[in-house]
Protein backbone atom coordinates (compact mmCIF):
# COMPACT_ATOMS: atom_id res chain seq x y z
CA UNK A 1 0.00 0.00 0.00
CA UNK A 2 1.41 3.43 -1.38
CA UNK A 3 0.18 6.49 0.62
CA UNK A 4 0.49 10.10 -0.25
CA UNK A 5 0.60 12.91 2.39
CA UNK A 6 0.27 15.99 0.80
CA UNK A 7 -0.88 19.48 0.85
CA UNK A 8 -0.12 22.11 -1.73
CA UNK A 9 -0.07 24.41 1.72
CA UNK A 10 2.97 24.80 3.79
CA UNK A 11 2.41 24.77 7.78
CA UNK A 12 -0.25 21.88 7.82
CA UNK A 13 2.45 19.22 9.39
CA UNK A 14 3.13 16.94 6.46
CA UNK A 15 6.37 15.96 7.31
CA UNK A 16 5.28 15.43 11.34
CA UNK A 17 2.15 13.10 10.10
CA UNK A 18 4.27 11.09 7.87
CA UNK A 19 7.13 10.62 10.46
CA UNK A 20 4.41 9.49 13.10
CA UNK A 21 2.03 7.41 11.19
CA UNK A 22 5.36 5.51 9.62
CA UNK A 23 6.51 5.16 13.03
CA UNK A 24 2.91 3.74 14.15
CA UNK A 25 1.81 1.97 11.44
CA UNK A 26 5.69 -0.03 12.27
CA UNK A 27 5.22 -0.08 15.21
CA UNK A 28 1.78 -2.34 14.74
CA UNK A 29 4.00 -4.92 13.13
CA UNK A 30 4.50 -3.92 9.27
CA UNK A 31 7.62 -3.00 7.04
CA UNK A 32 7.38 0.87 6.51
CA UNK A 33 9.28 2.69 3.61
CA UNK A 34 9.10 6.29 3.85
CA UNK A 35 9.96 8.32 1.16
CA UNK A 36 11.27 12.06 1.47
CA UNK A 37 10.29 13.89 -1.15
CA UNK A 38 11.08 17.25 0.17
CA UNK A 39 14.50 19.17 -0.54
CA UNK A 40 14.80 20.50 2.86
CA UNK A 41 15.07 16.44 3.70
CA UNK A 42 12.38 17.00 6.82
CA UNK A 43 11.95 13.76 7.53
CA UNK A 44 15.04 12.25 7.44
CA UNK A 45 16.38 15.21 10.07
CA UNK A 46 13.08 14.09 11.96
CA UNK A 47 14.75 10.74 12.28
CA UNK A 48 18.37 11.55 13.31
CA UNK A 49 19.83 11.45 9.83
CA UNK A 50 23.04 13.97 9.62
CA UNK A 51 23.22 16.20 6.47
CA UNK A 52 26.39 13.52 5.46
CA UNK A 53 24.34 10.59 5.97
CA UNK A 54 21.99 12.31 3.44
CA UNK A 55 23.59 10.86 0.03
CA UNK A 56 22.59 8.91 -1.84
CA UNK A 57 19.55 10.25 -1.57
CA UNK A 58 15.90 9.56 -3.32
CA UNK A 59 17.53 12.41 -5.98
CA UNK A 60 20.36 10.00 -7.16
CA UNK A 61 17.34 7.69 -7.64
CA UNK A 62 15.11 9.55 -9.65
CA UNK A 63 17.99 11.63 -11.51
CA UNK A 64 20.72 9.49 -11.88
CA UNK A 65 19.35 6.17 -11.83
CA UNK A 66 20.46 4.83 -8.93
CA UNK A 67 18.69 1.09 -7.73
CA UNK A 68 15.84 2.69 -4.83
CA UNK A 69 17.30 0.12 -2.78
CA UNK A 70 21.03 1.62 -2.39
CA UNK A 71 19.46 4.59 -1.19
CA UNK A 72 17.24 2.78 1.50
CA UNK A 73 18.89 3.72 5.17
CA UNK A 74 17.14 1.85 8.81
CA UNK A 75 16.22 3.64 11.32
CA UNK A 76 16.35 2.95 14.67
CA UNK A 77 12.38 1.94 14.87
CA UNK A 78 12.46 -1.59 13.63
CA UNK A 79 10.51 -2.19 10.41
CA UNK A 80 10.46 0.85 9.83
CA UNK A 81 13.29 2.15 7.03
CA UNK A 82 13.45 5.43 4.90
CA UNK A 83 15.06 7.03 1.46
CA UNK A 84 16.37 10.36 2.43
CA UNK A 85 15.23 14.01 0.40
CA UNK A 86 17.78 16.57 -0.27
CA UNK A 87 18.87 19.58 -1.75
CA UNK A 88 19.13 18.24 -5.72
CA UNK A 89 15.09 17.78 -5.50
CA UNK A 90 14.46 21.81 -5.12
CA UNK A 91 15.27 21.44 -8.88
CA UNK A 92 13.11 18.54 -9.59
CA UNK A 93 10.81 20.39 -12.16
CA UNK A 94 13.63 21.48 -14.56
CA UNK A 95 15.56 18.21 -14.62
CA UNK A 96 12.22 16.44 -15.36
CA UNK A 97 11.13 18.92 -18.04
CA UNK A 98 11.92 17.03 -20.82
CA UNK A 99 12.09 13.38 -19.96
CA UNK A 100 9.78 11.07 -21.22
CA UNK A 101 7.07 9.81 -19.08
CA UNK A 102 8.79 11.99 -16.27
CA UNK A 103 5.27 11.32 -13.75
CA UNK A 104 6.22 7.81 -13.83
CA UNK A 105 9.77 8.18 -12.25
CA UNK A 106 8.79 7.14 -8.99
CA UNK A 107 6.53 4.45 -9.48
CA UNK A 108 9.21 2.86 -11.72
CA UNK A 109 11.87 3.43 -9.15
CA UNK A 110 10.00 1.89 -6.32
CA UNK A 111 8.66 -1.19 -8.19
CA UNK A 112 11.71 -3.54 -7.10
CA UNK A 113 11.13 -2.28 -3.25
CA UNK A 114 7.52 -2.56 -3.78
CA UNK A 115 6.60 -6.21 -2.49
CA UNK A 116 9.29 -5.86 0.67
CA UNK A 117 7.14 -3.23 2.28
CA UNK A 118 3.52 -3.53 3.45
CA UNK A 119 3.28 0.36 3.55
CA UNK A 120 5.52 2.73 1.43
CA UNK A 121 4.65 6.73 3.14
CA UNK A 122 5.39 9.37 0.32
CA UNK A 123 6.39 12.83 2.34
CA UNK A 124 5.51 15.39 -0.23
CA UNK A 125 6.90 19.05 0.11
CA UNK A 126 4.37 22.07 0.11
CA UNK A 127 3.66 22.27 -4.09
CA UNK A 128 2.10 20.53 -6.42
CA UNK A 129 4.91 19.83 -8.48
CA UNK A 130 6.22 17.48 -10.59
CA UNK A 131 7.62 15.32 -7.37
CA UNK A 132 4.38 15.59 -5.93
CA UNK A 133 2.56 13.96 -9.28
CA UNK A 134 5.04 11.19 -9.13
CA UNK A 135 3.89 10.59 -5.42
CA UNK A 136 0.67 11.16 -6.56
CA UNK A 137 0.73 9.04 -9.47
CA UNK A 138 2.50 5.89 -7.49
CA UNK A 139 -0.19 5.78 -4.97
CA UNK A 140 -2.76 3.80 -3.99
CA UNK A 141 -4.00 6.43 -1.46
CA UNK A 142 -3.28 10.02 -0.47
CA UNK A 143 -3.59 11.55 2.96
CA UNK A 144 -4.50 15.22 3.22
CA UNK A 145 -3.09 17.09 6.47
CA UNK A 146 -4.95 20.35 7.19
CA UNK A 147 -4.85 22.93 9.99
CA UNK A 148 -8.14 24.27 11.51
CA UNK A 149 -7.57 27.69 9.72
CA UNK A 150 -9.54 29.49 7.36
CA UNK A 151 -6.39 29.70 4.69
CA UNK A 152 -5.44 25.97 5.26
CA UNK A 153 -9.22 25.27 4.13
CA UNK A 154 -9.27 27.29 1.23
CA UNK A 155 -6.28 25.27 0.33
CA UNK A 156 -7.44 22.10 1.07
CA UNK A 157 -10.37 23.24 -1.62
CA UNK A 158 -7.21 24.05 -4.32
CA UNK A 159 -5.65 20.97 -3.93
CA UNK A 160 -8.72 18.79 -4.37
CA UNK A 161 -8.93 21.01 -7.73
CA UNK A 162 -5.69 20.15 -8.37
CA UNK A 163 -5.99 16.10 -8.02
CA UNK A 164 -9.03 16.07 -9.78
CA UNK A 165 -7.20 17.34 -13.14
CA UNK A 166 -4.14 15.44 -12.49
CA UNK A 167 -6.90 12.40 -12.60
CA UNK A 168 -8.16 13.86 -15.52
CA UNK A 169 -5.54 14.55 -17.71
CA UNK A 170 -2.99 11.46 -16.55
CA UNK A 171 -5.49 9.11 -15.42
CA UNK A 172 -4.78 8.96 -11.86
CA UNK A 173 -5.92 5.76 -9.86
CA UNK A 174 -5.35 7.21 -6.18
CA UNK A 175 -8.22 7.70 -4.39
CA UNK A 176 -8.62 9.86 -1.20
CA UNK A 177 -7.72 7.96 2.24
CA UNK A 178 -8.99 10.70 4.31
CA UNK A 179 -8.25 14.25 5.90
CA UNK A 180 -6.59 14.86 8.82
CA UNK A 181 -7.19 17.97 11.08
CA UNK A 182 -3.81 18.25 12.97
CA UNK A 183 -2.21 21.06 14.96
CA UNK A 184 -5.95 21.64 16.82
CA UNK A 185 -5.34 23.78 19.96
CA UNK A 186 -6.56 22.32 23.31
CA UNK A 187 -9.99 23.32 24.90
CA UNK A 188 -8.61 25.85 26.79
CA UNK A 189 -7.08 27.32 23.95
CA UNK A 190 -9.18 27.18 21.04
CA UNK A 191 -10.98 29.87 19.39
CA UNK A 192 -14.38 30.04 18.05
CA UNK A 193 -13.27 30.19 14.70
CA UNK A 194 -11.06 27.36 14.66
CA UNK A 195 -13.90 25.11 16.12
CA UNK A 196 -16.22 26.86 13.27
CA UNK A 197 -13.48 25.73 10.66
CA UNK A 198 -13.71 21.87 12.13
CA UNK A 199 -17.39 21.96 11.47
CA UNK A 200 -16.95 23.26 7.78
CA UNK A 201 -14.39 20.81 6.94
CA UNK A 202 -16.85 17.81 8.81
CA UNK A 203 -20.09 19.49 7.46
CA UNK A 204 -18.32 19.26 3.67
CA UNK A 205 -16.01 16.29 3.83
CA UNK A 206 -18.03 14.10 6.24
CA UNK A 207 -16.87 10.00 6.10
CA UNK A 208 -13.29 11.67 4.28
CA UNK A 209 -12.36 13.15 7.34
CA UNK A 210 -11.11 11.16 9.71
CA UNK A 211 -12.74 11.05 13.03
CA UNK A 212 -9.13 11.29 14.94
CA UNK A 213 -7.40 14.43 14.87
CA UNK A 214 -4.01 15.70 16.37
CA UNK A 215 -3.76 18.14 18.82
CA UNK A 216 -0.77 20.80 18.96
CA UNK A 217 1.66 19.02 21.57
CA UNK A 218 5.15 20.69 22.75
CA UNK A 219 6.05 16.99 23.10
CA UNK A 220 5.71 17.10 19.15
CA UNK A 221 7.52 20.17 18.37
CA UNK A 222 10.17 18.99 20.70
CA UNK A 223 10.63 15.71 19.10
CA UNK A 224 12.22 16.28 15.97
CA UNK A 225 15.39 17.89 17.88
CA UNK A 226 16.29 14.92 19.54
CA UNK A 227 16.05 12.96 15.88
CA UNK A 228 13.46 10.29 16.57
CA UNK A 229 9.02 9.82 16.56
CA UNK A 230 6.86 11.00 19.46
CA UNK A 231 7.06 7.15 20.48
CA UNK A 232 10.53 7.10 21.31
CA UNK A 233 10.68 10.58 22.48
CA UNK A 234 7.48 10.54 25.17
CA UNK A 235 5.90 7.07 24.34
CA UNK A 236 3.13 7.76 26.98
CA UNK A 237 2.30 11.28 25.97
CA UNK A 238 -1.09 12.33 25.22
CA UNK A 239 0.32 12.99 21.32
CA UNK A 240 1.81 9.47 21.18
CA UNK A 241 -2.03 8.34 21.95
CA UNK A 242 -3.52 10.58 19.32
CA UNK A 243 -1.14 8.72 16.53
CA UNK A 244 -1.59 5.67 17.56
CA UNK A 245 -5.56 6.29 17.54
CA UNK A 246 -4.74 7.72 13.99
CA UNK A 247 -2.61 5.06 12.83
CA UNK A 248 -5.16 2.37 14.02
CA UNK A 249 -8.22 4.52 11.67
CA UNK A 250 -5.78 4.33 8.37
CA UNK A 251 -5.06 0.33 8.80
CA UNK A 252 -8.96 0.05 9.17
CA UNK A 253 -9.43 2.47 5.96
CA UNK A 254 -7.22 0.23 4.29
CA UNK A 255 -8.54 -2.87 5.55
CA UNK A 256 -5.38 -3.97 7.53
CA UNK A 257 -5.60 -4.81 11.74
CA UNK A 258 -2.77 -4.15 13.98
CA UNK A 259 -0.36 -7.38 14.21
CA UNK A 260 1.09 -6.39 17.60
CA UNK A 261 -1.94 -6.89 19.49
Amino acid sequence: MVITVINNKGGTGKTTISVNLAASVARSGYNVLLIDLDSQASAAFYLGLSREELEPSLADVLFNELPITEAIRETDIPGLDIVPGGIELAHSDLILADVAGREDCLLKAIKPVKNHYDFIICDCSPSISTLSVNALIASDTYLVPITPQYLSLEGLVSLMEAVDKIKTGMGLNANLLGIVINMVSTASQQTRSQANIIGLVREHYQKAVFTNFIKRYAKLEEAPAHGCSIFEYAPKSPAALQYNMLAQEVLSRCGMEDKAV
